[in-house]
């Protein structure tokens, strides 16, 4: 195929057509019920393909009883009339529906099938530290014909193919690794047969009419055992003519967030595993570019190049569900923050998927679409923070007069500043984003002054957060972090933080205390940060990034005073207690920068009007959005004058 062809140009697989090369790629949401897909499912989906995604690739389902990876974990025994229903959701956009299919192996959970994990030999998970069961011939067998009988089911719901999972978490991709499969016999000595069996089986199913894809991990970045990039391109040059599409990613148990990393990976960081398997294929069968994709221009490039002929923009499309549409009208498209948040949730909470910046994502059917509905009561928006620009985009939009009055001389409030951290610095996207829509949508902006709401007029009051309480005796200097992002705003670091030893106090345990750390860091300052937990950061298990963030910590030379609790701050130094023993130590501090809660702006709440985002309680910049869009449909409710 043509690396040449645009994005948003039409491509034919298996003899059908679809209406762009973006794929929305298979991803945990949450959503089912059961193990079943639900409606929620559909509308999830349905929203990509009306925003002109060329393909779709349901969640993963279980091929095989044996499996149960996580609590909503698909089952595809159960996904018939669910695979249908997003088969009647999507096709009248005309984007392709292809069930994922997949088995995590030694990847998954015992927690809730009670029976032993699955795997090509006895090979305890990094991750859990369970030993699984090495399957036996007759286990084999009925994992190939559970892929099978799966195929089946799809094929009776009208889908248009099927996608193999062989990537992260995979057992098939278990039995491609020598990190894995360590069997003597002929699933050992030819690592690939599994997969072969089951692609030969799947496609017995799916006649030629029908796409089979095939999700291949070419890189476990293990290189003393694990695919080398090397054998992952040999090994997709020989699979290629099977399949109808080959999606190139890299991963393995090794390293659970190498698949979908933060914004510390660059975007698009498989472009030359990319570009090197698809050489090697040949023209074998299309090559899908994933791996942080999150701008169209870098996308078409990789088209343009020759690296892939399809590329994946999953996150992308959760941060704008429109945007194969935009791209083709030549719209702002919302920007995907790569933070992870509300994307990642293969936790132990069962949150819903969403998005940073687009919270309706996840809520399809039950949050409200923006439109307009006519003519309503004046409003004022006060702040002009992520809460209260996202209500007054959605007041405008809905046909309110709007104006919108932020205190501060600039737009953005904590999440501007946040975007000054590293790996933090696409948020400020997000905030340009919201500025631009707010301006075209014809919204008085005034900053620099007090909101005074005037005769009649509704008052939405996102005015934002003040400092919160500090529980340790302070003798000398302490700086909130938002001060000191303050002084990184305004070139002014150097007049604020002395050129001594700077403790960093991380009650919280986000992104927010390792990234100021890792900011002086960079300074060349000696630097601590000083955390109750015994890893700092713990918050950042549920973003992928915690082994990163403390690996990036070490590297920088970063004192981690762990399990320790802040007693008072002193003239040169801090004074810490063991959280277990209550031994104290000392280390040296000419400033400590407190990175712990915020507490909401104490201002008398309005008369007439609402309060939102940290105005309420400080939490999340996806809260802020939320909260300030949700007030926004609430004052509509309330604000239409009647005809």
């Amino acid at each position: 195929m043509s690396g040449s062809a645009g994005l948003t140009e039409p491509v034919v697989l298996a003899g059908r057509e679809a209406p762009s090369r973006v794929l929305f790629g298979p991803h945990e949401t949450n959503l089912g019920d059961g193990r079943a897909l639900s409606g929620a499912h559909a509308a999830h989906y349905a929203e990509r393909a009306a925003g002109g995604a060329g393909i779709v690739v349901t969640e993963v389902a279980s091929a095989h009883e044996s499996d149960w990876p996580y609590e909503r974990a698909p089952l595809a025994t159960e996904c018939g009339p669910g695979w249908a229903a997003v088969v009647a959701a999507c096709r009248p956009h005309g984007a392709l529906v292809l069930a994922g299919l997949g088995h995590a192996g030694s990847q998954g959970s015992s927690a809730r099938s009670q029976a032993a994990l699955w795997a090509p030999s006895r090979v305890a998970d990094v991750a859990s530290r369970e030993l699984p069961m090495a399957v036996e011939h007759r286990e084999i067998r009925s994992l190939v014909e559970g892929f099978a009988a799966a195929a089946r089911t799809a094929v009776e719901s009208d889908v248009d193919g099927v996608e193999v999972g062989a990537g992260q978490f995979s057992l098939l991709r278990q039995f491609l690794s020598g990190l894995t499969n360590q069997r003597g016999d002929e699933y050992g000595t030819d690592r690939a047969r599994l997969l072969r069996e089951v692609l030969a089986a799947v496609r017995a199913e799916l006649g030629a009419g029908r796409v089979l894809g095939l999700r291949l991990s070419c890189d476990e970045l293990a290189p003393w055992a694990g695919i080398t990039p090397e054998q992952g391109a040999e090994l997709a040059a020989a699979l290629a003519p099977e399949v109808d599409y080959l999606a190139v990613v890299r991963g393995s148990a090794m390293g659970a967030a190498a698949t979908t990393p933060d914004a510390h990976a660059e975007p698009g960081f498989n472009r030359e595993l990319c570009r090197a398997v698809r050489d090697a294929v040949a023209g074998a069968a299309p090559v899908v570019l994933q791996g942080s994709v999150v701008d169209p221009a870098q996308a078409q490039a990789a088209l343009d190049d020759g690296t892939a002929d399809l590329v994946e923009m999953t996150r992308a499309q959760l941060a704008d569900p429109a945007l194969v549409r935009k791209v083709r009208a030549g719209r702002r498209v919302r920007p995907c923050t790569l933070t992870n948040q509300q994307c990642r949730v293969r936790d132990e909470r069962n949150p819903l998927v969403s998005c940073l910046g687009e919270p309706r994502t996840g809520h399809e059917t039950t949050d409200p679409v923006p439109g307009g509905t006519g003519d309503g009561r004046p409003v004022l928006v006060a702040g002009g923070g992520p809460a209260g620009l996202e209500a007054a985009r959605v007041l405008a939009l809905r046909g309110h007069p709007v104006r919108l009055v932020e205190r501060t001389d600039r737009l953005g409030g904590m999440l501007a500043l946040a975007a000054l951290l590293p790996g933090r610095e696409r948020l400020g996207a997000l905030v340009d984003w919201l500025v631009a829509e707010v301006r075209e949508l014809g919204v008085p902006i005034t900053t620099g002054a007090e909101a005074r709401p005037g005769p009649g007029e509704f008052l939405v009051a996102a005015t934002g957060s003040a400092p919160g309480p500090r529980h340790y005796a302070s003798t000398a200097p302490v700086l909130e972090a938002a001060d000191l992002l303050r002084a990184v705003r305004d070139r002014r670091l150097g007049e604020v933080v002395p050129d001594g030893p700077v403790a960093v106090f991380d009650p919280v345990g986000d992104a927010t205390g390792v990234a100021v750390a890792e900011l002086l860091a960079a300074t060349g300052r000696e630097v601590s940060i000083i955390s109750q937990d015994q890893v700092i950061g713990t918050q950042l298990a549920r973003t992928g990034d915690l082994a990163d963030a403390n690996a990036r910590l070490q590297r920088a030379g970063v004192v981690l005073a762990k399990r320790s609790a802040l007693r008072a701050v002193r003239p040169g130094e801090v004074l810490l207690a063991d959280v277990l023993t209550g031994a104290e130590r000392t280390l040296p501090a000419e400033l400590v920068v407190h990175c712990g809660h915020r507490l909401p702006d104490p201002a008398p709440p309005p008369d007439f009007g609402a309060s939102v985002g940290d105005r309420v309680a400080p939490r999340t910049a996806h809260e802020a959005v939320r909260e300030g869009r949700r007030a926004a449909f609430a004052l509509v409710r309330d604000l239409v004058v009647p005809a």
